[in-house]
């Protein structure tokens, strides 16, 4: 088991692929399930193209106006304010999407497809360190 820290600098996804196959690489166990697990409550993880930058860029717009912030007069029913207004839609963004994914590994290779990427989708407009954990198991 091991704890990937992603860097993040406001909303968007953000592509740590290349880390956990380093990892995976390292392994002695070479065919099993990969678990990975975000430890934050406003973010996400994503199993997501990876071959153009536009595919990211339309979610993040997606959500953004599927989940406005509280500033937007729509969202006025939302009591959960006093971290600023990307924070309560953060929490919703996070609890419409996966904050765990489980993938196979073959050959201590992640079974992928050709253009799917391992993505931490932040719902927070600053900065912040997030932590995935990762479980190999067999």
């Amino acid at each position: 088991m091991t704890t990937f820290t992603i860097f993040t600098q406001g909303q968007g996804l953000y592509e740590f692929t290349r880390d956990v196959q380093g990892w995976l690489a390292k392994q002695p166990v070479k065919d099993g399930l990969l678990t990975l697990f975000v430890r934050h409550t406003s973010c996400s993880l994503l199993i997501q193209e990876n071959a153009d930058p536009e595919v990211q860029t339309d979610l993040r717009n997606f959500f953004a106006r599927l989940v406005p912030p509280t500033t937007d007069p729509g969202m006025s029913y939302l009591t959960h304010t006093y971290e600023g207004p990307d924070d309560m839609p953060a929490h919703i963004k996070a609890a419409m999407m996966p904050v765990s994914l489980g993938i196979p590994v073959q050959q201590g290779q992640l079974a992928l497809g050709t253009w799917q990427g391992l993505y931490l989708f932040e719902h927070r407009d600053h900065p912040h360190q997030r932590q995935v954990v990762a479980h190999l198991s067999h």
